[in-house]
């Protein structure tokens, strides 16, 4: 069986606020350190049937930037809900979601 490593590094200010965000994947360029703003990751709980969530983001991250992090984030779960399920409509009502997010976001 084959296993692979995903590491976050996180680095908090004295608020504990995070400056930075660095990850790797054994899988990704030979484990090459890669930069982000912000992150999202959840592990389903099969027992409580609930899901736990790690949100992060750096704070000189822009408000608009967050906000296309997160419509971005809801169309990848759309494909990846498709891809898993072939459940085409829950699919296609995230990704009109996503349009009317998108809309909403170019008129500011």
């Amino acid at each position: 069986m084959k296993k692979s490593k995903i590491s976050i590094e996180v680095t908090l200010d004295e608020n504990s606020v995070p400056e930075s965000i660095e990850w790797s994947a054994e899988d990704n360029l030979n484990g090459a350190i890669q930069k982000a703003k912000a992150t999202s990751l959840s592990f389903w709980d099969d027992e409580k049937k609930d899901t736990l969530n790690l949100d992060l983001w750096t704070k000189d991250m822009n408000v608009d930037a967050m906000k296309m992090f997160y419509v971005n984030m809801l169309g990848s779960a759309s494909n990846t809900l498709l891809n898993a399920t072939g459940d085409e409509f829950m699919s296609s009502e995230i990704a009109n979601l996503c349009e009317k997010l998108v809309e909403y976001l170019n008129q500011k």
